[in-house]
């Protein structure tokens, strides 16, 4: 099995589990190696009700040596965070990079203006949204997220279709520009399986967008966005099928922010 990359702690304040049960999780589904990339501080603080504080960093540290005891002769364990990119981020993800030894950053763009747009609590936004120029905005976000150069792996690229809201018409239009700021960047994306339990029940990306990214020869990690012991790898089989479709045969692996890749 790939390497499961993208998995939160009960930090965040919406997932549940201890580090051994994670583990053992990870162990039993065979993984190549297990990272842990909880949503990383913002501020001002209280920035929202989905994320860990600056001052629980610590306990976050010791929750990944933790996973790593556990793991210790029969796994690979690696460090990251899942970063939100926000207007004018960069100095914070910087200072956050140099506060431990990480083996990647993931960014993700969960908000547009002080919306979380993915967040259950606002769906009723929706309705109320011009589709075509959500989509316009998260996907000129994403853009400027990969251009910006400071992330590792790219979390679920088109996440913003998750309560199932699309615009019509060949969406293209949107993948296009971003794959190119992508393919530039250097950074690799994310085939990420939590998208099949969600109201668009389609992986994220979609198969278009899987194809592009691998003809523009963008690199891939497949996660599952764990945010119990069971979520870990769930999915994986159907995955590897949907990235070999797309054309990939193989996918990357991170040590220390930098990387290797291994054959699907």
């Amino acid at each position: 099995m790939p390497a499961d990359y993208h998995t939160h702690t009960p930090l965040c304040r919406h997932a549940e589990g201890e580090p051994e049960a994670y583990i053992d999780a990870a162990i039993a589904a065979g993984l190549t190696e297990y990272g842990i990339s909880d949503h990383a501080p913002m501020l001002p603080e209280p920035f929202d009700d989905w994320r860990m504080f600056e001052a629980e960093l610590p306990e976050y540290y010791n929750w990944i040596e933790r996973a790593r005891a556990r793991a210790v002769g029969r796994l690979e364990v690696r460090a990251g965070l899942e970063c939100d990119w926000l207007p004018g981020c960069e100095k914070w993800i910087q200072n956050l990079s140099e506060r431990y030894a990480w083996d990647y950053l993931i960014g993700s763009v969960h908000y547009l203006g002080g919306w979380d747009f993915d967040n259950p609590k606002w769906l009723g936004r929706w309705a109320e949204s011009d589709v075509e120029h959500v989509w316009a905005e998260y996907w000129k976000s994403y853009a400027a997220m990969a251009e910006s150069g400071s992330f590792d792996i790219l979390g679920h690229p088109d996440l913003v279709k998750k309560f199932a809201y699309r615009p019509t018409g060949d969406l293209d239009r949107f993948y296009e520009p971003v794959i190119d700021a992508i393919a530039t960047s250097g950074a690799v994306i994310e085939l990420n399986t939590a998208g099949w339990h969600k109201p668009c029940e389609e992986a994220y990306p979609a198969p278009r967008f899987l194809e592009l990214a691998r003809s523009a020869g963008i690199g891939l990690v497949i996660s599952s966005d764990a945010h119990t012991p069971g979520d870990v790898a769930r999915d994986f089989p159907a995955a590897i099928q949907l990235a070999k479709a797309a054309g990939y045969t193989e996918t990357v692996l991170f040590h220390q922010r930098r990387r290797r890749v291994e054959s699907l």
